[in-house]
């Protein structure tokens, strides 16, 4: 089956120092759903099982939450964030996109805990959950335009 190119996906990507939250879109980009919790190995390994999901998927936008600070300024997790982009690029030719994630995880865990999910299980899925919010952050504005 040739997928038309109007069918893709957006992914999104709540990038952390140990772990890698992933969301993908349905084919309308229209609603997030979490993807997977990436354990990181290496940047090399990292990029390579990002970009392998991505063309799987049909996947022509990434969306990275980029960690700003309250006060709205960037820090070294933005510098970071921005490096890991760049050298994702070289893995996958699709557009790379930033959101600002503040607050992100905090709407996550209260989500999660209002669901009576356990301290265990809510580690296993907070990065895919934010990576879902930030993407359904994305989806709302793009589609608004």
């Amino acid at each position: 089956m040739c997928m038309n190119d109007s069918y893709y996906r957006i992914m999104a990507l709540d990038y952390g120092d140990v772990r890698i939250g992933i969301a993908l879109s349905d084919v309308t980009r229209f609603l997030a759903s979490g993807y997977e919790n990436y354990t990181r190995t290496n940047l090399d390994a990292d990029c390579k099982h990002i970009a392998k999901i991505a063309n799987e998927n049909n996947v022509k936008i990434i969306v990275i939450g980029l960690p700003i600070n309250m006060d709205g300024s960037k820090g070294v997790r933005v510098e970071k964030t921005y490096e890991f982009a760049n050298i994702l690029k070289n893995y996958i030719d699709v557009k790379i996109d930033f959101i600002d994630e503040r607050l992100t995880s905090v709407s996550a865990e209260k989500i999660l805990i209002s669901a009576d999910v356990s301290r265990k299980k809510r580690k296993q899925v907070l990065d895919k959950l934010s990576a879902s919010i930030i993407l359904q952050d994305y989806l709302d504005v793009n589609n608004r335009k």
